[in-house]
């Protein structure tokens, strides 16, 4: 598909990936329908997208949770520019906690948002792309569907499930013969964005982004990379390369080293933190931002490789010294 004059809908635009995703297609000349919570952030992002020449911008706050605000999302994308070319499910958030030490509205609330949220972002994108014939709908999941982590149960399942949404959908478009209508799912690793500073957290520890970290421009070059060339699923950074090889090949190792690595990298041992809902019952305030601080751009690609390098030596060993038992 020609990805310049597309019009593509993104949901959880006021921040980190959607943010950068939909900057992404402005910069293309796209027709940019931007979706979230916060009006104030939405309006900011709409400002920064028309900025960039024959790009156009419509932001309509939008919680994900509701069916009937979703599909009011795909009508105002219709009524202003006639179809929807692209859909992007981004709109996302986390809790971290012992399991036993997370709210349960809270874990309901990760699945509401991430989940049902895709599903409500799915059918109003499909419903729409059906009567057209044509259309891609990006899913943004995470390696975390292919190897979950300790302490954030529900982020974990929830980016499963997003990875079994596209896998099912591409399976019944293909039995409909619906040749033109691509469902891809991208499965960043470790982004910088702001999730991490309005995740929910009951560890008494302060998240990080756990290392190595890559930019939000990185995975929205890969989704309009999709658009252009759709693919089953695109993995972003090649420590997730890595990771989602290790959950394949040398599964019981894999676990291990990333519960290793989250207790030390994704949780902070010097700063403590109080318990709190973060953003997930309420919106952050201000008009948001791509970057968490988290330095991703700055990291150099041999770093990266690096450190993949690292965790599957590691991997490998453990796995040889538990086969040797």
């Amino acid at each position: 598909m020609r990805v310049r004059g597309s019009v593509v809908v993104v949901t959880g635009a006021s921040s980190g990936i959607g943010r950068a995703t939909a900057l992404a297609f402005a910069r293309k000349g796209c027709a940019v329908v931007l979706a979230a919570r916060r009006r104030e952030a939405l309006e900011e992002v709409a400002r920064e997208c028309e900025r960039h020449r024959g790009a156009q911008a419509l932001a309509v706050p939008t919680d994900v949770t509701d069916a009937a605000s979703v599909d009011d999302l795909a009508r105002r994308a219709v009524e202003r520019f006639g179809r929807i070319d692209v859909w992007v499910n981004d709109a996302a958030v986390t809790v971290f906690g012992p399991f036993l030490d997370v709210p349960p509205d809270d874990f309901r609330r990760v699945l509401d948002v991430n989940v049902m949220g895709y599903v409500h972002g799915a059918r109003a994108a499909l419903g729409v792309m059906r009567e057209q014939g044509w259309g891609t709908l990006v899913n943004v999941s995470s390696v975390v569907a292919a190897l979950p982590q300790p302490y954030t149960h529900a982020y974990g399942m929830s980016k499963a499930a997003v990875r079994a949404l596209g896998t099912s959908l591409r399976q019944e478009l293909w039995l409909e013969g619906a040749r033109r209508i691509k469902v891809c799912t991208v499965l960043p690793a470790t982004i910088d964005t702001p999730l991490f500073e309005h995740a929910a957290n009951y560890t008494g520890r302060r998240p990080v982004a756990m290392p190595p970290v890559y930019s939000p421009e990185r995975v929205a070059r890969a989704v309009v990379g999709l658009v252009r060339s759709p693919r089953r699923e695109v993995v972003v950074g090649p420590a997730g390369r890595e990771i989602v090889m290790q959950a394949k090949t040398a599964p019981g190792p894999a676990e291990k080293l990333m519960a290793f690595q989250t207790d030390r990298t994704h949780l902070s041992r010097r700063e403590t933190g109080p318990d709190t809902p973060g953003n997930l019952h309420e919106p952050a305030p201000g008009e948001g931002a791509v970057h968490g601080g988290w330095h991703g751009r700055r990291r150099t690609a041999v770093r990266r490789l690096a450190t993949a390098a690292l965790l599957t030596g590691t991997a490998l060993g453990v796995g040889r010294r538990l086969r040797a038992r």
